[in-house]
């Protein structure tokens, strides 16, 4: 990982206000119990959890902010659109999981997002962190965009079925496979990512696993130092208009993508193409 210089930490919160100015939002760290609620019943709404198993409540909220690790809101006016929430590494890694964040479906589409992420990467920076990890699932296209492409992160993990059984409203009938994602705040990698300048798809790069016209998985060759996993643009779709569709890609890309990344490749970006961009470096 990269150390960050003053000139990074002064442009990393430039970007920051710059997303927040552009997404008509301010965002800033919660304290109070009752902002600290409204955070709950926001994550609530977003992800549609199993009442028996919500995705945070407000003790925790409570103690991950009194214990100074990252609880933080965007506002429109006085109204909170969307929340975040991470708590520190073990000590040597000097980063933050980001836990679970939540935007309200119109802040998803004005920028909400980019602007809960690039303060959470300033208030790392402040707090002498290197990097940011966390998880999503490997199949949601939108995700993988944001993260990879905008955001500039990459990956090296796939976990599969990470956290079990997960009967909410998103996730219910699936296996909760997840990628590990690894944002190191000095990278300038990241840096031309957050500028509209992320990694592009090298020429010679060979698909390993394709759609077919009836939306459904087709390997491809893995060969090569670069290779492409693409993914349905709309997982939610699939599932609900083909289940056996949507199991067939959640076990390609388990053995596919995963097994890309367990032989050693890096997930360095994602297609126009909508596809895993990887690097399996220079012996492949």
């Amino acid at each position: 990982m990269i150390e960050a210089g003053t000139e990074v930490h002064e442009a990393a919160r430039a970007r920051a206000d710059s997303a927040a100015e552009q997404a008509g939002v301010t965002v800033r760290l919660v304290h109070e119990l009752p902002e600290l609620d409204q955070v709950r019943v926001l994550l609530d709404r977003v992800w549609r959890p199993d009442p028996t198993n919500p995705p945070t409540t407000l003790e925790l909220l409570r103690v991950v902010s009194h214990l100074g690790s990252y609880v933080a809101a965007a506002y429109r006016g006085d109204t909170m659109v969307g929340a975040t929430m991470g708590f520190f590494g073990p000590p040597d890694t000097r980063s933050l999981h980001s836990h679970i964040t939540g935007v309200l479906p119109d802040g998803q589409v004005r920028g909400v997002g980019f602007a809960l992420k690039t303060h959470q990467r300033v208030w790392a920076l402040d707090n002498g962190l290197r990097m940011i990890g966390w998880t999503f699932d490997p199949l949601v296209s939108r995700n993988a965009h944001f993260n990879l492409a905008k955001l500039g992160a990459r990956c090296h993990v796939y976990l599969e079925s990470f956290y079990g059984d997960m009967p909410d409203e998103l996730n219910a009938g699936d296996e909760s496979d997840r990628i590990l994602l690894e944002w190191d705040l000095a990278d300038p990698v990241v840096t031309r990512a957050l500028a509209g300048h992320p990694v592009e798809r090298a020429a010679d790069a060979l698909v390993a696993l394709d759609i077919d016209g009836e939306q459904r998985p087709v390997p491809g060759e893995i060969k090569g130092r670069h290779v492409e996993v693409r993914i349905p643009a709309d997982i939610y779709a699939v599932r609900k208009a083909q289940p056996e569709a949507a199991l067939r890609w959640r076990l390609a890309v388990r053995d596919v993508l995963g097994g890309l990344l367990a032989d050693g490749a890096v997930i360095t970006g994602f297609s126009r193409e909508g596809g895993y961009l990887l690097d399996r470096g220079e012996d492949a």
